[in-house]
């Protein structure tokens, strides 16, 4: 017996999901690529992410926004990838191309730079909210959701990595 779905949902779902790119794959891709510091691996894991979005968009119960739903499995697509030893041994600086928005006319200057180095010093649980929070625009409720953390966890994360910045970058133009 053979299982005809009906072509009418197929469209919907296709039409959803070209929506959902069309929406999210800007903030992902520089929101991967701060985390990975590769271009490369940043385009990978956004590919990664939205097939991963693909597969599951049934399941998806409208529980949390479509943003945040995203932004969780691009999270753990990054985690996944940072955690393979080839990663752990690849040489990544961060390059003003990485931080570059397609859509901005003006390049990132040295300040950018030395802020985005610095988050990406941080500790991974400190960088993962400095990144959704600043970078993404991310509420502290919606990173809880995300990062399936309580929201004092995610205040606390963000106060020690404000902390930790400010540290980091005591001495530099940031200070001044």
């Amino acid at each position: 017996m053979d299982f005809v779905s009906d072509p009418e949902k197929s469209v919907d779902r296709d039409q959803r999901f070209v929506s959902l790119v069309d929406r999210y794959q800007e903030p992902l891709l520089r929101m991967c690529c701060l985390y990975l510091c590769d271009q490369s691996l940043a385009e990978d894991a956004v590919q990664e992410t939205f097939l991963k979005v693909y597969r599951s968009m049934e399941q998806f119960r409208g529980e949390s926004s479509e943003k945040t739903w995203i932004m969780r499995i691009a999270m753990h697509v990054c985690y996944d990838i940072n955690h393979t030893s080839w990663f752990r041994n690849m040489n990544r600086k961060l390059t003003p191309e990485m931080l570059a928005d397609e859509t901005a006319a003006v390049q990132p200057d040295e300040y950018d730079l030395e802020l985005a180095a610095a988050v990406m010093k941080l500790p991974r649980k400190l960088r993962e909210v400095i990144l959704l929070y600043y970078y993404q625009g991310m509420k502290a409720n919606e990173i809880a959701e995300a990062l399936n953390l309580a929201g004092s966890s995610v205040s606390g994360r963000l106060v020690r990595g404000r902390e930790k910045l400010k540290a980091m970058l005591e001495g530099s133009e940031f200070d001044e």
